[in-house]
Protein backbone atom coordinates (compact mmCIF):
# COMPACT_ATOMS: atom_id res chain seq x y z
CA UNK A 1 0.00 0.00 0.00
CA UNK A 2 0.94 3.39 -0.83
CA UNK A 3 1.16 5.72 2.01
CA UNK A 4 1.02 9.62 1.34
CA UNK A 5 2.62 12.31 2.93
CA UNK A 6 0.62 14.28 5.71
CA UNK A 7 -0.46 17.97 4.22
CA UNK A 8 1.94 20.34 5.30
CA UNK A 9 -0.50 23.19 6.04
CA UNK A 10 -4.65 23.94 5.23
CA UNK A 11 -5.92 25.53 2.05
CA UNK A 12 -8.58 27.37 3.68
CA UNK A 13 -11.32 27.90 0.90
CA UNK A 14 -10.16 26.68 -2.64
CA UNK A 15 -10.98 29.49 -5.78
CA UNK A 16 -9.97 29.47 -9.29
CA UNK A 17 -10.34 32.08 -11.97
CA UNK A 18 -11.62 32.19 -14.78
CA UNK A 19 -8.45 31.87 -17.02
CA UNK A 20 -6.92 29.08 -15.01
CA UNK A 21 -10.33 27.02 -15.42
CA UNK A 22 -10.32 27.36 -19.00
CA UNK A 23 -6.71 26.12 -19.07
CA UNK A 24 -7.41 23.64 -17.18
CA UNK A 25 -10.33 22.69 -18.33
CA UNK A 26 -8.60 22.47 -21.95
CA UNK A 27 -5.64 20.12 -20.81
CA UNK A 28 -8.31 17.50 -18.78
CA UNK A 29 -7.02 18.34 -15.77
CA UNK A 30 -8.32 18.98 -12.33
CA UNK A 31 -7.52 22.18 -9.96
CA UNK A 32 -7.49 19.29 -7.47
CA UNK A 33 -4.16 17.69 -8.71
CA UNK A 34 -2.49 20.78 -8.33
CA UNK A 35 -3.77 22.12 -4.89
CA UNK A 36 -2.95 18.75 -3.69
CA UNK A 37 0.37 18.84 -4.85
CA UNK A 38 1.07 22.83 -3.50
CA UNK A 39 -0.58 21.39 0.18
CA UNK A 40 2.03 18.46 0.54
CA UNK A 41 5.04 20.82 -0.56
CA UNK A 42 5.22 19.92 -4.17
CA UNK A 43 6.55 24.13 -4.70
CA UNK A 44 7.23 22.61 -8.97
CA UNK A 45 9.02 24.94 -10.71
CA UNK A 46 10.16 27.31 -8.14
CA UNK A 47 13.81 28.48 -7.90
CA UNK A 48 15.60 27.30 -4.67
CA UNK A 49 15.47 30.99 -2.93
CA UNK A 50 11.58 31.00 -3.68
CA UNK A 51 12.06 26.86 -2.36
CA UNK A 52 13.30 28.28 0.82
CA UNK A 53 10.72 31.19 0.93
CA UNK A 54 8.24 28.90 1.12
CA UNK A 55 9.46 26.52 3.68
CA UNK A 56 10.21 29.36 6.43
CA UNK A 57 6.17 30.49 5.27
CA UNK A 58 5.70 26.94 6.97
CA UNK A 59 7.06 27.94 9.81
CA UNK A 60 6.29 31.76 10.00
CA UNK A 61 2.75 31.32 8.35
CA UNK A 62 3.52 33.96 5.61
CA UNK A 63 1.99 33.14 1.91
CA UNK A 64 2.66 30.10 0.33
CA UNK A 65 3.42 30.30 -3.57
CA UNK A 66 3.94 27.69 -6.21
CA UNK A 67 4.18 27.49 -10.16
CA UNK A 68 3.35 24.67 -12.45
CA UNK A 69 2.95 23.51 -15.92
CA UNK A 70 -0.27 22.16 -17.90
CA UNK A 71 -0.08 19.74 -20.30
CA UNK A 72 0.07 22.10 -23.16
CA UNK A 73 3.07 24.04 -21.14
CA UNK A 74 0.34 26.79 -19.71
CA UNK A 75 1.98 27.81 -16.84
CA UNK A 76 -0.17 28.34 -13.66
CA UNK A 77 0.58 29.47 -10.00
CA UNK A 78 -1.21 28.52 -6.78
CA UNK A 79 -1.04 31.28 -3.77
CA UNK A 80 -1.69 30.42 0.02
CA UNK A 81 -3.20 33.13 1.90
CA UNK A 82 -0.91 34.09 4.73
CA UNK A 83 -3.61 33.51 7.22
CA UNK A 84 -4.69 30.21 5.15
CA UNK A 85 -8.15 31.10 4.93
CA UNK A 86 -7.96 30.96 0.89
CA UNK A 87 -5.89 29.13 -1.86
CA UNK A 88 -6.01 30.64 -5.20
CA UNK A 89 -5.27 29.07 -9.02
CA UNK A 90 -4.50 31.37 -11.35
CA UNK A 91 -2.93 32.35 -14.69
CA UNK A 92 0.38 34.30 -14.07
CA UNK A 93 -1.51 37.34 -16.15
CA UNK A 94 -4.52 37.04 -13.62
CA UNK A 95 -2.02 38.09 -10.72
Amino acid sequence: MIQKSKPLFQLGRTVATHGALDALQANNQSPLEFFERHQHGDWSELCSEDRQTNEQALKDGDRIFSAYHLKDNTKVWIISEADRSATTILLPEEY
